[in-house]
């Protein structure tokens, strides 16, 4: 009872302080803050935001790198404590010098080094064996330098792991934090504080992007170039700027990706949280190559990388001009719900430019409303376009402007306007900037202005940056600008989607498939047959045309009499991937004599074209009759970096010279398979046309679902060629089918496989409390955001703060996202649900971990409804989340816990942690347990 009424006091005192506040602290405040609850302090925080920094290889000696790099520090005005590190020297640069980290006789959270390869390992082991816990490595000679590189990077990783030193680089250009004054580089350009994140595999696309934005007055809450990036990768990087509170947009140049999981699970924590730009190099084999050469990291095919991005919710500019038009729009706040464009402009050729432009980039040109034309034709002159692009004619003046804007805006059917503007010889580019801006502040939808020209439109430009209004110089790249947000919109639908991995396990066969696979590969083979291949689809219920193997001319009549004529013959060869190229295909064989003959062609041809090749004889298989088929090619291919890859396009024997395909990352879901296939030629081919009907959508996306399936559980498939699908408007079917196998390497996760871990079905489950209601305990889904509120809107006020503590009443938008939509490898949250009568979910507990970045230990959270409290279900959610952790190969689970709260910390005991005093709060009961 006094426990009861202290926590009473401590909420009137430290919660309603304000009672007409629903949340008492800002949303970003809070999300930081409880965020912090459950995952501690990030692990970056202590090189994004050192209290203080020592420089090993400070130096005065004129360019040096340890010169360069302690003078941008001096100059940039860091906000705490910096330190030189040089054993020969008393001062540098007026600063007491120190021989070592141990010297300094204080703490100190940073350490940029600035010495030869060769010293750094011993270099961080004194710094780790001295309490420092974050370093930027600016030296060359690592990965990038040979066997001897090599050796070396892998002893600084041994020792940063052992003392559990994170760091950047090395080969880096440094970090720059412009509020804390921190400018960690050997740059000579200098960054303007701002919201804009920049990070970057390569330092010198970091100071060609400085030298640019500092020309624009473009400022960034921070600038980090990964280097070798041989520890603190993108992924990492990405994870701590979507939480923070300095960052509203995230620019992103990238290379290569090592770790595909971690660049995705980082890239995906940001995008929720904030717009992500992102820019790649190596898009052509060409340009791969020599990033490979940069990085020493491996880079994947280029519509696989965008495949990715799109999954990602990221939007993807393809050069640095692209990467600011798109950062400079997307940071704006502007979001639509469509693509239909209006253009308003004082020039005919402009207008038909941006129209062009539009058109390549799939963006829809608005038809303008009855109600809008009668506005219009009030407004303006006789002679104006009558359409879209709304043409004032040469001689508008700002009034003309103002109402033609106006009208587009308020029509329904717009989502977005580009105002253009051509210095004329009666036009005021100012006035008319000054005259629409009033506009733009109160529209609901984006406005983007492109006033061409320098000299004349100069004063506008300079309005138009103090209004915060998006401006461009050309008709292309404002559409291009508008472009990113329907990109943007359309990744962030994509972003939502967390697809199960199976459907319906019952009627799915996956061990069937999976003991095919296995006897292959006992028997050495890599590449499964074509019976064995269709045998794998059949396991999935993909429909495939019956199949007979034939090795002698007696079983080819036998098979050829058993599936009836006329039937396919097909060379069988695991060594032979394409059959027409060594004429092994025969079509529409109608009689006994013609398969006989046929067989022999076939085997000599073979043979003689292909010497080297195993040949086991003939596959025979009734002709699939289809009078309006299509032919399609489904596929599955290894990507180096992002792994299992589904493509989608044109079948047939011209499929490598068509190129026509649509790829996706796995798991597939309707949406998902809907875009995809939106994206290819061939999807015109699929609808009603002439005399042809429409092919059965419903089937081609089932096929397309089940193949994801096979992804998903079979990690052994290495690739896959569906090719010809055959689809018409009865259904399809898999005529041909080729498939090789590896053996996968031995991982905890059965997904580890996968870029994108799927939603983790099989870790649904009902549960019946004692008194027989039925409980369904299962991982919460973004589509739980209604419920999650409600369920923390209808805690006690005692029980959110005991779970959060701090004052939170519900939970804000930027809440929900962080708490519904997370990455279910690296975090889980189990809620418990029971279903109502009127069939929707009622939430009444949930447990959730995030993983440390050590990957072996996770902090937890846990909090039951009040009035389901005292029933076993925080006991049965606990256990639950601990199994899940220990499958996910983590051993420590941690937590925090209010001392007042002894109903949790009594739970703990039962479930067998142990309790200790927190050195940072003596409030709060930091409990924890080995898995």
């Amino acid at each position: 009872m006094k426990a009861r009424k202290g926590i009473k006091a401590l909420l009137n005192k430290r919660l309603f302080r304000t009672a007409a506040s629903a949340v008492l602290y800002s949303e970003e405040h809070s999300l930081r803050g409880i965020d912090r609850r459950i995952m501690g302090p990030h692990f970056l925080s202590r090189i994004f935001n050192p209290r203080s920094v020592a420089v090993i290889g400070a130096s005065e000696r004129p360019n040096a790198l340890g010169t360069l790099v302690f003078g941008n520090l001096i100059d940039a005005g860091f906000k705490g404590e910096l330190y030189p590190v040089n054993p020969r020297h008393e001062t540098v640069q007026g600063r007491k010098a120190y021989p070592d980290v141990e010297a300094i006789g204080r703490p100190v959270d940073m350490v940029v080094v600035a010495t030869p390869a060769r010293t750094v390992p011993g270099i961080l082991r004194h710094c780790g064996e001295h309490g420092v816990r974050g370093a930027v490595v600016l030296s060359a000679g690592f990965a990038e330098s040979g066997r001897v590189g090599k050796r070396l990077e892998q002893e600084v990783m041994e020792i940063a792991k052992e003392y559990d030193l994170r760091l950047i680089g090395p080969n880096c250009l440094g970090i720059i934090r412009p509020s804390r004054g921190m400018n960690a580089t050997f740059s000579k350009n200098r960054a303007l504080p701002g919201n804009l994140a920049l990070v970057s595999q390569s330092g010198a696309i970091c100071t060609g992007i400085l030298d640019w934005a500092e020309s624009q007055e473009i400022g960034f809450s921070a600038v980090v170039s990964m280097g070798d990036a041989s520890d603190v990768d993108f992924g990492d990087v990405l994870d701590y700027l979507a939480l923070d509170r300095e960052t509203r947009s995230i620019l992103v140049y990238v290379e290569g990706v090592r770790n595909a999981r971690r660049f995705m699970s980082g890239l995906r924590a940001a995008a929720r949280m904030k717009p992500v730009i992102v820019v790649k190099s190596g898009r052509h084999a060409e340009g791969s190559r020599a990033a490979m050469s940069h990085t020493g990291a491996l880079v994947g095919a280029d519509d696989v990388f965008a495949a990715a991005l799109e999954r990602a919710g990221a939007v993807r500019a393809m050069t640095i001009q692209q990467l600011f038009s798109a950062a400079r729009i997307l940071s704006s706040g502007y979001r639509i719900e469509g693509n239909r464009l209006a253009i308003v402009t004082n020039a005919g050729g402009p207008g038909v430019m941006a129209t062009d432009r539009a058109v390549e980039l799939d963006i829809t040109m608005a038809q303008l409303s009855a109600a809008t034309m009668e506005s219009l034709n009030k407004a303006l002159p006789a002679q104006w376009s009558h359409g879209n692009p709304v043409d004032l004619l040469g001689d508008a003046d700002a009034e003309r402007f103002e109402s033609g804007l106006k009208a587009c805006l308020d029509d329904d059917g717009v989502d977005g306007t580009i105002v253009m503007l051509t210095p004329q010889a009666m036009t005021d580019p100012l006035g008319v900037a000054q005259a629409i801006t009033p506009l733009t502040r109160k529209a609901q939808k984006p406005v983007l202005a492109c006033w061409m020209g320098d000299n004349q439109v100069r004063a506008a430009r300079e309005h138009f940056t103090k209004e915060r209004l998006p401006h461009f110089t050309t008709p292309e790249a404002s559409v291009e600008a508008f472009a990113y947000l329907a990109a943007h919109k359309r990744n962030q639908r994509l972003l939502l989607q967390v697809p199960s991995p199976l459907s319906d396990r019952t009627r799915t066969d996956v061990q069937g498939a999976r003991l095919i696979i296995e006897s292959a590969l006992s028997e050495g083979r890599k590449v499964l047959s074509t019976m064995e291949s269709k045998a794998i689809l059949s396991a999935f219920r993909i429909p495939v045309t019956q199949t007979m193997r034939a090795n002698t001319p007696s079983e080819v009549l036998v098979a050829a009499g058993t599936v009836g004529y006329p039937v396919a013959m097909k060379i069988d060869s695991p060594d032979i991937t394409h059959k027409s190229d060594v004429q092994g295909v025969r079509l529409n064989i109608a009689s006994a004599d013609s398969v006989r003959s046929a067989f022999q062609t076939m085997i000599d041809d073979a043979r003689r074209l292909r010497p080297d090749a195993r040949i086991n004889g003939v596959t025979i298989e009734r002709m699939h009759k289809s009078t309006y088929g299509r032919e399609l090619m489904v596929g599955v291919l290894r990507d180096p970096v992002f792994g299992p890859v589904i493509s989608f396009g044109a079948g047939g024997t011209s499929v490598e010279v068509i190129k026509d395909r649509a790829v996706a990352l796995p798991p597939l879901n309707e949406v998902i398979i809907e875009g995809m296939i939106a994206r290819t030629k061939v999807a015109r081919l699929l609808k009603e046309f002439r005399n042809m009907p429409a092919v059965d959508d419903e089937a081609l996306e089932q096929v397309l679902l089940r193949v994801s399936e096979m992804v998903c559980e079979l990690p052994e498939i290495q690739d896959m060629d569906i090719n010809p699908l055959i689809a018409d408007e009865r259904g399809l079917a898999a005529v041909d089918a080729r498939i090789s196998v590896d053996y996968p390497p031995s991982m905890p996760d059965r997904y580890a496989h996968m870029a994108i871990h799927p939603y983790p079905a099989h870790l649904v489950n009902n549960w019946q409390l004692p008194d027989g209601i039925n409980l369904t305990i299962r991982p919460i889904r973004p589509e739980d955001a209604r419920i999650e509120q409600e369920f923390v809107r209808n805690l006690s006020p005692e029980a959110r703060y005991f779970r959060f503590m701090q004052a939170v009443h519900e939970l804000t938008p930027h809440m929900l996202v962080r708490f519904t939509q997370i990455d279910y490898d690296r975090e889980m949250a189990l809620i418990a649900v029971r279903e109502q009568p009127d069939g929707s979910e009622l939430q009444i507990a949930v447990a959730r971990y995030t993983a440390n970045p050590d990957q072996q230990s996770c902090e937890f959270g846990l909090v039951v409804a009040d009035e389901w409290q005292g029933r076993g279900i925080g006991s049965h959610l606990m256990n639950e989340l601990m199994d899940v952790a220990r499958s996910r190969g983590l051993r420590t689970m941690e937590g925090e816990v209010l001392t007042q709260n002894t109903n949790m910390i009594a739970l703990m005991h039962r479930l067998g942690f142990t309790s200790r005093n927190s050195t940072e709060d003596d409030g709060i009961k930091v409990v924890s347990k080995r898995l």
